[in-house]
């Protein structure tokens, strides 16, 4: 299917002229409408269907810089290319620096008509180009809109998701708490607590997912302090008048502060049973952090880990460390010269490409 030429709209008070410029370029393959002042050629580019302009510059009424200026005010104005028959230079870049696509120097026998069909096909190619480019630049916005609103509502949705999951999680940590106070059996009592205190690990992560804008890490101090806080509301609080926290505000994502989590209460409630047969005593959780690896530290003044023999374990807590350690890599090691006992965890800020489960020391 043939496509029809372009139009070119020549507005320019020499009557002759214009007629040789419709001759000229029709054989080049555009149509030619002509405008014998700016005023009608701003008229008839308001009733549309104009690719191009040549415009004169000396016309009575509008001169060809006020007419220019009213043609690139249209919203979506062709291009402009300006003609005139002086030899000035400064009318040219005067012209080019008002918005003209191209500038040409006329004569009356219309030898200029070549160089004018190339100026207004190079105009026309341009236009075309910055119609794409804008036209893709408007897509790119758009896509970004559409990313940013999809964003938004994924990022509603988590919260929505982190919220009813934390929500759900502290009802049954506060249904086994309940369940702990009321049982009057010890070893009843101490694995309902051990429980509460793993479902609150979890727990506590959703909430802090919830209530950040970063859907992506847990700084490892507030985590912790709320979840400490956590288990000295629990059914073994009362052992837990001296239990501190001391962490750096280290983020890590959250399935690695789940895993340290669990860890952190196991050992917190292995030293809360065993430490200190004959009472309460310190209990410190310690997290600091180099460049690459996350030291965690649980360490008591109890009677140390040699005497902490119970025919009532069950290993539990020591396959759940062992299990946690191994999801972050993390080595676990027991501090020979620390009186009573102090746990050492040390792993990679972030999971390293490869690694192998440790075995653990705990209850």
């Amino acid at each position: 299917m043939n496509q029809a030429p372009p139009t070119l709209l020549y507005i320019d008070d020499d009557a002759a002229l214009a007629r040789l410029v419709d001759r000229g370029l029709a054989r080049l393959g555009f149509k030619v409408v002509h405008a014998a002042s700016g005023e009608a050629g701003l008229e008839r580019l308001r009733a549309g269907g104009i690719d191009v302009v040549a415009l004169d510059q000396v016309m009575p009424g509008l001169d060809g810089l006020d007419t220019l200026a009213q043609i690139l005010a249209i919203p979506g104005a062709p291009p402009v290319v300006f003609v005139t028959a002086s030899q000035d230079s400064s009318v040219a870049v005067t012209a080019l620096k008002a918005g003209a696509a191209d500038y040409l120097v006329k004569d009356i026998q219309g030898e200029f008509i070549p160089l004018l069909h190339v100026a207004a096909d190079g105009a026309l190619r341009q236009a075309r180009l910055q119609k794409a480019r804008d036209e893709a630049e408007a897509e790119v916005h758009a896509s970004r809109d559409r990313y940013a609103a999809l964003a938004a509502e994924q990022e509603v949705l988590l919260r929505e998701v982190n919220h009813r999951v934390g929500n759900s999680l502290q009802i049954i940590a506060s249904l086994l708490h309940l369940q702990a106070a009321s049982t009057t059996q010890d070893d009843v009592k101490a694995a309902l607590t051990n429980a509460m205190g793993r479902v609150a690990a979890v727990a506590q992560v959703h909430r802090r997912l919830y209530t950040s804008h970063d859907f992506k890490s847990v700084l490892l101090n507030q985590y912790l302090e709320s979840l400490l806080d956590d288990l000295r509301r629990s059914a073994e609080g009362n052992k837990m008048s001296r239990l501190t926290v001391k962490a750096e505000p280290i983020e890590v994502d959250p399935d690695r502060a789940v895993a340290i989590g669990i860890i952190v209460n196991e050992l917190v409630m292995n030293a809360v049973k065993y430490a200190y047969p004959d009472g309460a005593g310190p209990i410190h959780v310690d997290v600091v952090a180099d460049d690459d690896h996350i030291l965690l530290s649980i360490a008591d003044d109890g009677v140390g880990l040699n005497a902490r023999s119970d025919p009532r374990s069950t290993g539990m807590g020591q396959r759940i460390v062992s299990a946690m350690a191994a999801k972050l890599e993390a080595s676990v090691d027991r501090d020979p010269d620390h009186p009573g006992t102090r746990m050492v965890l040390r792993f990679r800020r972030s999971k390293a490409p490869a690694g192998k489960p440790v075995a653990a020391s705990a209850n």
